[in-house]
């Protein structure tokens, strides 16, 4: 009687292990090959990705996604191979992930934002840009903000949304920038040789480009001065030191030259009552 109840359990398991244990075992190969299959994937996407240098935030961020997406099919696939019902599983993951949708909608467009300007890089980390009312040097664009720093080292964070879909001045993007800057002398002072000066004091800083050749133009009368218009070339680099230069050696070359830098004056008369 116990012989007949043993071979009846071994019957029993063996015909289980055939029903549903070479299922298994079938369908954990079949995963672990995709497993390996998705490793070497996203290994040879990091490479191609290297080659195309493309933006390291962006990079990762594919590379999660991708291996995400893959992973995610591999075990629908393991769960249909073991009898699980997958119709019904398929249909919940895509409702939780209309749900998670419609409760994202402004990070989606931060996202969104953020690819967009990662793939077809409007600017880069190092650039100096103007958006959104902000001017600052672009410190790392993530997926879904920009973090600007100010000229007095401030932080600011802006969504890429925002960026994206708004217009985004890039000031340090091209190698070289003309410097414009405007001069006033009085009417009295001469013209030409207030021009000479200047192209004079141009020509002594080697910061200044000598192609595209500087313009020293007359550009309007004033209620009060004649304005002079100067615009010098120069390395983006150093802008903002032609920029300030520029005005300290022309104040110093005007005052030692006489020419008088005119500003603005009130006449008060006073009347005494009868």
């Amino acid at each position: 009687m116990e012989n007949l109840k043993s071979d009846e359990f071994i019957n029993s398991f063996l015909e289980l292990f055939m029903t549903y244990g070479v299922k298994l075992l079938t369908a954990a190969m079949v995963l672990a090959i995709g497993w390996w299959l998705i490793g070497r994937l996203i290994s040879v996407m990091e490479k191609a990705m290297d080659k195309a240098y493309v933006e390291p935030t962006l990079a990762r961020f594919l590379h999660s996604i991708l291996s995400i997406f893959l992973k995610a099919i591999m075990l629908v696939i393991f769960a249909s191979m073991v009898g699980v019902e997958t119709t019904s599983l398929i249909a919940l993951l895509g409702a939780a992930g209309l749900a998670v949708g419609l409760a994202l909608q402004g990070s989606l467009a931060n996202f969104a934002g953020g690819v967009l300007i990662l793939f077809f890089k409007p600017f880069k980390a190092g650039d100096e840009i103007e958006a959104q009312g902000y001017q600052g040097v672009v410190r790392e664009i993530q997926i879904f903000n920009t973090i600007l720093i100010t000229r007095d080292n401030q932080k600011i964070i802006i969504p890429n949304g925002t960026l994206s879909n708004g217009c985004v001045k890039n000031i340090f993007c091209e190698p070289l920038r003309r410097v414009d800057m405007t001069f006033g002398i009085s009417y009295e002072d001469d013209i030409l040789r207030a021009k000479e000066i200047i192209r004079t004091e141009l020509a002594k800083d080697q910061k200044i480009l000598d192609t595209p050749k500087p313009d020293v133009f007359i550009s309007a009368h004033a209620d009060s001065s004649i304005n002079i218009l100067v615009r010098p070339w120069c390395e983006s680099a150093h802008y903002w030191d032609v920029y300030f230069g520029t005005h300290e050696r022309l104040k110093l070359a005007f005052d030692q030259a006489g020419i008088t830098i005119p500003f603005p004056q009130r006449d008060v008369h006073i009347k005494q009552a009868g």
